[in-house]
């Protein structure tokens, strides 16, 4: 049982991990697109989606060779001890 526990503990903190930088990123553009929203009071609501969704797959493009090394090796940390988890 405590196998599983920390399973799904790292499990959940990989996700955590590799959802943090298009978040974040996402989250910067926002406010800085807000910012600009509110100092030329232009409200045009199309105008926060392309910028984030821009920086959003620039992000991807760039992390994302290290995502799927930290997905591969995730992976194959469960393999090698999958052992342990069916006892």
């Amino acid at each position: 049982m405590e196998y599983f526990v920390a399973l799904t503990k790292q499990a959940l903190f990989l996700t955590l991990i590799l959802t943090g930088p298009p978040v974040l990123i996402a989250m910067l553009v926002g406010l800085v697109i807000s910012i600009l929203q509110a100092t030329t009071q232009i409200q045009e609501q199309t105008l926060t989606f392309v910028p984030k969704l821009v920086a959003v797959i620039v992000t991807l493009a760039v992390a994302g060779p290290w995502m799927v090394v930290q997905i591969i090796n995730f992976t194959a940390q469960i393999f090698d001890t999958f052992a342990n988890y069916i006892k």
